[in-house]
């Protein structure tokens, strides 16, 4: 445990891990906005949820995709991350993250009202982007 522990200090330390941290932060703050208005305004056009939101994070995602490939985990030489594979792997982290992200919604929704899950989106899409950064950095953008 001390091992990983000091991997990700020295990580941090490089340079590299702060701009990546910093850059996801970044996209994934523009991404979270794009998401969110694009939800509420479908829901408020009377979308359900159960549709709204894959369609909102489906705007959001394209965002997030280039984003990240072409700045927050490009090649130490300076060449992007984007290609059939990392698009592959974003598109099944994506579907993944969305389902639960549509099942916290619509639970949400049936508890409390549409005007609770506008206002818990961006925090249950918050919670689930810690996950996306890792798998981001370590298996997506590879």
């Amino acid at each position: 445990m001390r091992s990983m522990v000091d991997r990700g200090v020295a990580w941090l330390r490089s340079g590299e891990g702060g701009r990546q941290v910093s850059g996801y932060a970044l996209i994934g703050v523009l991404q979270l906005l794009v998401d969110w208005g694009a939800y509420v305004g479908l829901t408020a056009l009377g979308v359900p949820t159960v549709a709204a939101n894959p369609g909102a994070r489906a705007v959001g995602a394209l965002f997030g995709y280039v984003g990240n490939g072409a700045y927050t985990f490009r090649h130490p030489e300076g060449r992007h991350r984007l290609g059939r594979s990392s698009l592959l792997r974003f598109l099944l982290l994506w579907s993944t993250l969305t389902a639960a992200s549509t099942a916290a919604l619509v639970a949400i929704d049936a508890v409390g009202g549409l005007r609770w899950a506008w206002w818990l989106k961006p925090l249950v899409d918050l919670g689930l982007a810690a996950v996306a950064f890792v798998l981001s950095r370590r298996w997506v953008y590879r």
